[in-house]
């Protein structure tokens, strides 16, 4: 059997920079449309981990390709918080995440040749300084945290505003590489 060609289950370049860290390249890249509301009373773990596995179902698979997807989901505890779609909202969720421990909560999901589905949640824990309404606003204008899970991007600017990250840092990215790349490897996609 020959190896197996990858399909990336997101638009995220973020998640494409992080495979190309482990030497995955996707064959084609593919952009799920799931509709992605929690559910009633749904906790942030199991919502990310249905994410994930939605997005990869939602990729048509060919005989040769393996599928991978994954879902980022920021929680304080059992909230789940909304990406920041516009100014407003990112201002709302520095206020609450200021000088408090949040959740940054990465679920991954293959499919392999045979369909075969291989999942794991990743849980890190992430920690702001108490921050100025000066620092919020400054951080707001970046422009960085739009559109991002909890509005804020690790990888950027907040990531001087971070005190303390107790678990994966390229989770809270968007792809825990350690897990990501067990995975594939499960699935014969060829890494070293």
């Amino acid at each position: 059997m020959t190896a197996p060609l990858l399909v990336l289950a997101s638009s995220s370049p973020r998640r494409r920079d992080l495979l190309a860290r482990i030497g995955a390249v996707p064959s084609r890249i593919a952009s799920p449309d799931i509709d992605e509301t929690p559910l009633k009373g749904e906790l942030p773990r199991a919502y990310a981990l249905r994410l994930a596995q939605a997005k990869a179902a939602a990729v048509v698979r060919e005989a040769d390709e393996i599928v991978l997807a994954g879902d980022t989901t920021v929680a304080l505890g059992r909230r789940i918080l909304p990406p920041a779609d516009d100014e407003t909202v990112q201002r709302k969720l520095l206020a609450l995440l200021s000088g408090r421990r949040h959740q940054c909560i990465s679920a991954i999901c293959v499919i392999d040749q045979a369909g075969l589905l291989r999942t794991r949640i990743v849980e890190t824990v992430v920690a702001f300084k108490r921050m100025s309404a000066d620092e919020i606003d400054a951080y707001v204008a970046s422009g960085e945290g739009l559109g991002k899970a909890g509005g804020y991007a690790i990888q950027g600017r907040a990531e001087a505003l971070i005190r303390f990250v107790s678990g994966s840092h390229s989770g809270v990215i968007g792809l825990p590489l350690f897990e990501t790349r067990a995975l594939l490897r499960s699935a014969g996609y060829p890494l070293g």
